[in-house]
């Protein structure tokens, strides 16, 4: 019998407003002030490119499920293309129950994770939320790389409006999702908080544009 999750309601559209270039760079100066490379994408298609190029054909890349990257094409362009060594098929080549150790330990610590996050506020603090966590471990620590695109909608006041915005919409979009595609729902489990970056591993692409949730 699936489980019964419970329905987080309509999502917030206040969550869905654009930011304009002024607070585009505001954020980028104060990702760069915690040690996160981050930079602004012309559009859509130019941050595709910049991730692109960021990966060694031979690489082993881990693509984390994300809404903003099928919507740019990276999920294909990454694990159906042959050019890189995809976590993600090799994930999907493994039984879940039989082989779930073997799982984890796959997409425990990439070389490289492309990724995106569900918020960013002005002072340059990361926020990411999770159902299953499986992202976390790498973006926080194990990947050797990580590289987020992350819409402009997504970018908040404080991590209060961050959290707000994960429960009010994220979650909501992500419940319906997963609806649509014959599961119960979603929820939200873990949320991870970056507030720092010393090491530079953690790239950021902001695209002017409306992608993922």
């Amino acid at each position: 019998m699936s489980a019964v999750l419970p329905d987080p309601g309509a999502p917030n559209a206040a969550f869905e407003q654009p930011a304009d270039r002024g607070r585009l760079e505001r954020t980028v100066a104060a990702l760069q002030a915690r040690g996160f490379r981050a930079e602004i994408a012309a559009d859509g298609g130019d941050a595709r490119r910049r991730v692109l190029e960021a990966l060694p054909e031979g690489a082993e890349v881990h693509m984390a499920l994300s809404e903003t990257l099928r919507e740019l094409g990276l999920t294909a362009a990454i694990d159906e293309s042959g050019r890189y060594d995809s976590v993600r098929a090799k994930l999907n080549a493994l039984d879940r129950e039989t082989q779930a150790r073997e799982r984890r330990k796959l997409g425990a610590a990439p070389d490289y994770i492309v990724g995106s996050a569900h918020a960013i506020t002005d002072a340059g603090t990361i926020v990411v939320g999770s159902g299953s966590g499986s992202q976390l471990g790498a973006y926080a620590y194990a990947a050797g790389s990580v590289i987020l695109v992350v819409g402009h909608h997504k970018l908040v006041r404080d991590e209060d409006e961050a959290m707000r915005r994960i429960r009010e919409y994220s979650l909501p979009r992500e419940f319906r999702r997963m609806q649509d595609v014959g599961y119960a729902g979603s929820l939200l489990a873990k949320i991870l908080v970056i507030h720092q970056e010393p090491s530079g591993r953690i790239r950021v692409i902001l695209v002017p544009e409306t992608l993922g949730f």
